[in-house]
């Protein structure tokens, strides 16, 4: 695999596979005496929603930082968009916002757009275009002629968001993206990153696990700099073997589950009322399929159902991984 370096340090950028956006192993960054990535690994396909995970502090901001060319890594091996990062090479193709963006006050909101868009290398007239249309997207249409220094805290996030999708990236890095926001905007935000599926690719960091599951195709857990574990959300949650049934009062039929799906392993729990049952992997087996044939058992034997869940929560999932460390 041909390699260029890009620092003095041992650093190398690479080609990358062409299916991944980002391709990252053993990246170490430290600032003295802290170690803040020690061995961070990320593969992000192309065109994918994905997730970072981690506690503050565990790596995810100084890790976009080195994506976007900010900061140089003291070893590893990193690929953006299929070569080394920097902002000469990337700019207009990698667009990012960072936790704390600040706007500058006595810009309008318009102006502020507009500013960006020609900074990234938009002519006059596109940056103006797509200055409005971005606005737009995130609700921002009626503020084009506010001042910054004047918005709210929700509405200066929303610009900072509306930043990240002017022009035509191919990669946008959000950074707690929906912190501060209402419902409302949180929701539509969300919709507006949906939409960018198979467009462009979008990793997001975030506290906020159920919106994460809620939109995202991709996940990877990072924890004090490593990354701990990823993949596919439906692999890593067990969305294709894993159900959890709660059941209303009544008798549990735990010996007809046990004789009709041999194959499966079915625990109850009581205080919750909770019957998992996991199941044994086949090839080419559908999971849907599976999950009614455990529903229909269930409910020929007279119990009550109160809540079905395919697989273990994205919550559940990072817990486990990070129990241990």
């Amino acid at each position: 695999m041909n390699t260029e370096t890009t620092g003095t340090t041992g650093t190398t950028g690479r080609a990358g596979r062409r299916d991944l956006a980002i391709d990252a192993e053993d990246v170490h960054k430290r600032f003295g005496r802290v170690e803040a990535l020690r061995g961070a690994r990320l593969q992000v396909p192309r065109g994918s929603v994905f997730a970072l995970v981690g506690t503050n502090g565990a790596g995810k901001t100084t890790l976009f930082s080195i994506l976007c060319g900010f900061l140089r890594a003291d070893r590893g091996t990193l690929a953006v968009l299929g070569g080394p990062p920097g902002p000469a090479r990337l700019k207009g193709r990698l667009l990012a916002l960072p936790q704390d963006a600040v706007l500058s006050r006595e810009m309008t909101l318009r102006e502020h757009l507009q500013f960006l868009g020609r900074l990234q290398g938009l002519a006059a007239q596109r940056a103006r275009s797509e200055s409005e249309r971005v606005m737009e997207l995130l609700g921002l249409a009626d503020l084009g002629d506010r001042r910054a220094g004047t918005l709210s805290h929700g509405q200066n996030k929303r610009v900072g968001v509306a930043q990240a999708f002017l022009g035509d990236p191919e990669l946008i890095l959000l950074d707690e993206p929906t912190a501060g926001l209402d419902p409302r905007n949180a929701h539509e935000l969300r919709q507006a990153i949906v939409a960018e599926r198979g467009k462009r690719t979008v990793v997001i960091s975030s506290h906020n696990l159920q919106e994460l599951e809620a939109i995202c195709d991709e996940v990877a857990f990072i924890e004090r700099g490593v990354t701990i574990d990823g993949g596919r959300l439906a692999d890593l949650t067990s969305q294709d073997r894993e159900v959890t049934v709660i059941l209303g009062q009544g008798q549990v039929p735990l010996p007809l589950l046990a004789k009709e799906l041999p194959e499966a392993e079915v625990t109850f729990e009581e205080a919750r009322r909770a019957l998992r049952v996991r199941f044994a992997a086949q090839p080419g087996r559908d999971p849907d399929v599976a999950i009614t044939q455990l529903l229909r058992l269930l409910i020929e034997a007279g119990a009550l159902i109160s809540e079905v869940q395919k697989g273990k929560s994205l919550e559940q999932r990072y817990l486990e991984s990070t129990a241990a460390r």
